[in-house]
């Protein structure tokens, strides 16, 4: 078989795996081989004989059918099927588990250790303190995802056996657009239930075991010890990748806001840095030798980085090179890229929907197709300067569909922040990769060698932090469609393959901006919809008109950072036109604090009336204000029993404490109800508009209540809904949303109500 015969293969066995994004797809691709193998020779002269189409053709369909098989699937005895069905949409259960520890505590945004178990035994019943949990408990299996308070995580290590008393529950999907899908990652990991754990307890005293995490620790240890935080965790992840580190979460954020998250997990660099100057330092020896040293450093790279998708890609892609160098051929480097991704994807196809994995094969393409001719164009420059512009242009044009597609944001100065940072990045990374040697056999001298690295890291951080606080760090677009991406895509590979779109290049980014732009512009020119978010602490209403954003209420800081601002960024906006707070209370303001950081509020409405005692109200307000300020935005107060009008939208405070907020969307009247006791309810029934949406907490709410206001629809925005109050709602025939089962709940004038999660049919009726 040809090489042309191999590249058809590879190439119909990655677009089996494809072909599953669709329930015909994988019959498409198989019809597709037969009429290839039928059309294409009539018309091709050395096209491949007619067997090789239809073998494509069938390739296509059983790697379709192969990845369904591999697809993870609870075992009987999994330990998920041990949460009862409950007649809500909460499922969880108190536990007592006892498994083995598979990975190092992790700390969490929430500031908890997480890490994964091999479930063994499971107790539903409360343990006593002197519990012989094995003997008490059934046997299960299953990977569980665990989370416990910080103290109680730490000295956990792999291979440790547990027992961990907390809460076990089922992972939900996301639940606002935009929002993490917890349960689809867990899926990925092969698990199906998470366990929130409040303590931990060691069975029997258990001999430390040794392992590739051990290793990696002594390294961080090493350089952490004299370089401290943030600066030597830092340059642990950029050795290690920072699935290995716990990096501060702002620094990740930072790096990731402006386009240089490769930093901390490149390891086609790190590779290519250590296997260039070991070939470099073995050219005298036969190249069977310096085969075997750089078969090593490959197979320690592997173990201390870990298995991941990346680091395979490029630990493959090495040992292409090496066996290149013992057979004396010339390197054949897509053709080597494309035999990577073959071979990884049958090891486990479901890496072929890993964001990562996509992220890394598409920037290296892109640097071998894209690179020489940007180096050509760079001629005039000393190849070293040329280079350090000519890479993060070649992976940005490459990686912008997908990061669209994925994650709809844009960092507005990616490519000029990688052009400064690029030397201090290699800096780093050549320094750490010998500090982290001399760590593994005397740690003081991988500590004093890491200190050496200090400025060139803390300038690093600097530059990250310069261009994370510009106004207008990143863009939002929006999500931009699967047709889309695959357009903007046919684009650039035009443009590669055809010399007349190659000297035209600028035309085919017009016609790509256009792809982008003009689709999002049309979508908002009509868009009218309200989006009651799916929140636990505060109702978050979003109210998009057209162009023109209204957000009431924004949650406390984690609200705004997993809620709030996915959905906007999802959604494609960079500003918010109207914000108005109702509750004063200090952790909401926090919220704002968070929100106004991260994107520019025009007008700005606060309940000024309303009672805090849990802060001072004065020195919150001027920090709100002067961000607001700062942005160009107005700051003024809401003013009470008066319509407000923010575009198209009548808003009207009927009470400041407790706060009661009645708007006015098309036709249609909606009532905010703030936190307010059964006694205050009902003396307030009586003076309250009637709203055909009443959107409250999801708290008891008077019979009186309910009487005077008889809402269409209700919205309960909380994790738990008093039953008494739901019984009363449908006896006045009220439609019922509850976001803590349904997700976010949206409202368009020509469809309706729609919830986020479609599970059940009738909340209701599982009320």
């Amino acid at each position: 078989m040809n090489s042309a015969g191999g590249i058809i293969l590879c190439l119909a066995y990655i677009l089996g795996l494809l072909s599953t994004a669709t329930a015909w797809g994988k019959f498409v691709l198989l019809g597709l081989g037969v009429a290839a193998a039928l059309i294409v020779p009539r018309f091709w002269r050395s096209s491949p004989r007619r067997k090789l189409w239809f073998a494509a053709g069938i390739i296509g369909l059983l790697a379709s059918l192969y990845l369904q098989l591999r697809m993870p699937q609870p075992a009987g005895n999994d330990i998920s099927k041990s949460i009862p069905t409950s007649d809500g949409c909460v499922e969880k259960q108190f536990v007592i588990v006892q498994g083995k520890i598979g990975s190092v505590p992790r700390l969490t945004r929430s500031h908890r250790a997480q890490f994964w178990l091999e479930a063994t035994y499971l107790n539903q019943e409360q343990p006593g303190t002197n519990t012989d949990v094995a003997n008490e408990s059934q046997k299960v299996s299953g990977k569980l995802y665990v989370t416990v308070p910080l103290l109680q995580g730490s000295g956990l290590y792999p291979g440790e056996i547990v027992a961990v008393t907390g809460v076990l529950y089922k992972p939900k999907p996301a639940t606002n657009p935009g929002g993490f899908d917890f349960k689809t990652y867990l899926a990925k990991e092969g698990a199906f239930a998470g366990l929130s754990g409040h303590k931990i307890d060691v069975p029997n005293q258990q001999k430390q075991q040794w392992g590739w995490w051990a290793l990696r620790q002594k390294i961080i240890r090493s350089q952490v010890d004299w370089l401290g935080i943030p600066e030597g965790a830092l340059v642990s992840a950029m050795v290690l990748g920072s699935r290995a580190v716990d990096l501060p979460y702002d620094i990740k954020d930072q790096f990731t806001g402006v386009g240089l998250a490769h930093a901390l997990g490149s390891p086609g660099f790190k590779l290519s840095l250590i296997l260039g100057v070991l070939l470099a330092l073995t050219q005298r020896f036969s190249s069977k030798i310096r085969f075997s040293l750089g078969l090593i450093i490959l197979v320690l790279f592997v173990s201390l980085t870990g298995m991941q998708p990346a680091t395979m890609r490029a630990a493959l892609m090495g040992l292409g090179v090496l066996v290149a160098l013992v057979m004396q051929r010339k390197i054949k480097r897509r053709g080597l890229l494309l035999l990577a991704a073959t071979i990884l994807l049958l090891l486990n196809p479901l890496w072929l929907w890993d964001v990562g994995f996509q992220l890394s094969f598409i920037a290296t393409l892109g640097l071998q197709v894209t690179m020489p001719p940007l180096m050509k164009q760079l001629d005039w420059l000393p190849p070293a300067i040329a280079s350090i512009i000519a890479i993060p242009i070649a992976v940005s044009l490459w990686t912008l569909p997908l990061q669209l597609y994925v994650f709809s944001i844009v960092p507005t100065y990616g490519i000029l922040a990688n052009i400064i940072a690029s030397p201090l990045i290699t800096v780093i990374l050549a320094g750490g990769i010998i500090s982290a040697l001399a760590g593994v056999f005397l740690p003081v001298a991988g500590s004093a060698l890491a200190w050496l690295l200090y400025y060139p890291t803390h300038f690093l951080i600097a530059i990250a932090e310069f261009f994370y606080s510009l106004p207008g760090n990143s863009y939002t677009i929006g999500k931009i469609s699967l047709l889309q991406m695959l357009a903007l895509y046919g684009l650039i590979v035009v443009v590669w393959f055809s010399r007349w779109w190659h000297r035209r290049w600028w035309l085919a980014g017009v016609i790509a901006v256009a792809l982008v732009a003009i689709p999002a512009w049309q979508t908002k020119l009509t868009l009218f919809r309200a989006t009651a978010l799916a929140t636990t602490q505060q109702q978050v209403l979003v109210i998009q008109d057209q162009n023109q954003v209204l957000l009431v209420n924004s949650g406390d800081a984690d609200t705004v950072n997993y809620t709030v601002l996915p959905f906007l960024e999802q959604q494609g906006v960079n500003q918010i036109d109207w914000a108005v707070a109702l509750d004063t209370n200090f952790r909401f303001k926090s919220g704002w604090t968070e929100l106004l950081t991260a994107k520019q509020v025009k007008n700005f409405y606060i309940n000024a009336t309303a009672k805090d005692t849990n802060s001072e109200p004065a020195q919150d307000n001027q920090t709100i204000t002067g961000t607001v300020a700062g942005s160009k935005g107005t700051f003024q107060t809401l003013p009470v029993a008066q319509n407000v009008s923010l575009g198209s939208t009548v808003i009207k405070l009927i009470s400041a404490e407790p706060s009661v907020l009645q708007l006015q969307l098309h036709e249609q009247s909606w009532l905010v109800l703030g936190a307010m006791k059964p006694d205050k309810q009902k003396q307030v029934a009586s003076s309250l508009p009637r709203a055909q949406v009443l959107y409250w907490s999801g708290e008891a709410l008077a019979p009186e209540l309910v009487e005077a206001l008889q809402p269409v629809v209700a919205i309960a925005s909380s994790t738990n809904i008093d039953l008494d109050t739901v019984q009363q709602l449908q006896k006045s025939k009220t439609k019922i949303y509850w976001t803590g089962c349904d997700g976010a709940i949206q409202w368009t004038p020509a469809n309706g109500f729609e919830p986020t999660l479609q599970a059940m049919d009738n909340n209701t009726s599982q009320l």
